[in-house]
């Protein structure tokens, strides 16, 4: 299941760009030195890796309790069926009931501290803005999210958020060196199109995981531990 984070991040990638790429452009980097200027931009994906693996863990303590109380199958199947049902309802009903609405007040801060750190040139800005850029609110995030619950492991859960994040390093780098490209509608239409198709296959993927149909990598049997009440007595 892995594997799907880094897709996820390459096609959500282009949906990024019009999400994180006012940020991106706005980076206080050094223009003139090629080297350090790639330095600065390293710093800020590395930032957001490091908010990506928090955000795993996080979620992955969730997964790993909800598994520890013989939900994991139900969990998967569960989150496989919201995947599918965000991208078929309508984002116009979504909007109203916006869940993000409850965290405006720290998204708030998140962002106010955004805006003082973009005004600084330190080489730990860059890291700053990077880390701060990760807790803001996006879709695609949160997708990777339920499939981090689902997971049901803390080291894999954070993995897969990890690679998530990996798979917009290489599109949202090419924009600052080469913003004038994506400043057409028509590419991230496009892709943009291919984004709710992937995500409808990962909560399938979920769904067939959840079911443990012996499919092996996609669909495992659930292993059950017994647990032997037999004692010898010497």
């Amino acid at each position: 299941m892995l594997f799907s984070a880094f897709i996820l991040g390459i096609l959500g990638s282009f949906h990024c760009v019009g999400m994180c790429g006012p940020i991106a452009f706005m980076l206080p980097l050094d223009h003139k030195n090629h080297l350090k200027k790639f330095f600065q931009i390293s710093l800020y994906h590395l930032g957001r890796l490091l908010a990506y693996s928090i955000i795993g863990l996080f979620f992955g303590l969730i997964g790993k309790s909800l598994n520890i109380f013989g939900m994991q199958q139900g969990l998967s199947i569960g989150i496989g069926v919201l995947m599918i049902l965000l991208v078929l309802i309508p984002s116009s009903l979504l909007m109203r009931y916006n869940f993000s609405k409850p965290l405006y007040k720290m998204i708030s801060k998140v962002k106010n501290a955004l805006g003082k750190e973009l005004k600084k040139k330190t080489p730990d800005t860059f890291l700053t803005i990077g880390f701060l850029n990760g807790f803001l609110p996006c879709g695609l995030v949160y997708m990777a999210i339920f499939a981090a619950i689902a997971l049901g492991s803390i080291v894999e859960s954070s993995i897969y958020v990890i690679l998530f994040g990996l798979g917009t390093i290489p599109l949202m780098t090419l924009v600052v060196y080469a913003g004038n490209l994506f400043k057409g509608k028509w590419i991230r239409k496009h892709i943009q199109k291919a984004i709710p198709v992937f995500v409808v296959m990962m909560g399938l993927l979920f769904i067939l995981r959840g079911m443990g149909l012996g499919i092996p990598y996609v669909s495992p049997k659930q292993s059950s531990e017994i647990v032997s009440t037999n004692f010898e007595c010497h």
